[in-house]
């Protein structure tokens, strides 16, 4: 297979086996996306679905986030984790959209980029889900398969956000993304991977990848 066909299926595959893509994160608004997406930090999307109800219960606007003290968030939110950080930038962030925004998530990466506790992953995420712009965010999902399927060297997610762009049609930037993450998580996991159900990475993989899970399933 050449790369551009281990791509058109790679694309097929995915778009057969998530024709309708959920999006992980339970959200209504950009905001609120915004801050579950601030929250999924070094947590799970399980985990951060089962707090925001509580935390937009309390305040799912900037107006009402910021009538809360910085401890009545990290209250809150303590079971996701990195709390003390995060409640910090939730209310910082809404006071800026306030100050700056009317209340109102900006569109543009560069200016969410901005915002406290807000990096690059993040803004990608809301720009493409909350506003529809093409955008790939990589998560460790993506990062690994873009490694194991040879699009990518693994380097940094970066690199693989490049390379990303550079192979998908930007079309299908905003969906891929998602069909990717599902993907990674159903069929090729970090761990307890079973190669014979990842049909992708059995079909494509690089060799070094299909060489060592076989060596290692060889030693067990």
């Amino acid at each position: 297979m050449t790369k551009t066909e281990k791509v058109e299926f790679a694309i097929k595959t995915l778009q057969e086996l998530y024709p309708v893509i959920p999006v992980p994160l339970e959200h209504k608004d950009p905001y609120t996306l915004l801050i579950a997406v601030l929250l999924s930090a070094q947590s799970t999307d399980v985990r951060v679905n089962q707090i925001t109800p509580l935390l937009f219960a309390r305040a799912d606007n900037p107006y009402d986030m910021v009538k809360l003290s910085v401890e009545e968030i990290r209250e809150i939110i303590k079971p996701v984790g990195l709390s003390p950080m995060k409640s910090k930038g939730i209310y910082g962030l809404s006071q800026i959209l306030i100050d700056k925004y009317q209340g109102e998530v900006p569109k543009d990466i560069a200016l969410l980029e901005e915002l406290p506790g807000v990096g690059h992953k993040t803004a990608s995420v809301v720009v493409a889900q909350a506003f529809g712009i093409p955008a790939f965010p990589v998560d460790t999902h993506i990062h690994r398969l873009m490694y194991r399927w040879g699009f990518s060297n693994g380097k940094n997610v970066v690199q693989t956000e490049k390379d990303a762009k550079r192979l998908f049609p930007k079309s299908l930037w905003n969906n891929l993304h998602l069909q990717i993450i599902w993907y990674g998580r159903e069929y090729s996991p970090a761990r307890g991977w079973d190669l014979d159900k990842d049909i992708i990475t059995k079909t494509i993989g690089r060799k070094t990848v299909l060489n060592d899970y076989y060596n290692k399933k060889a030693r067990k």
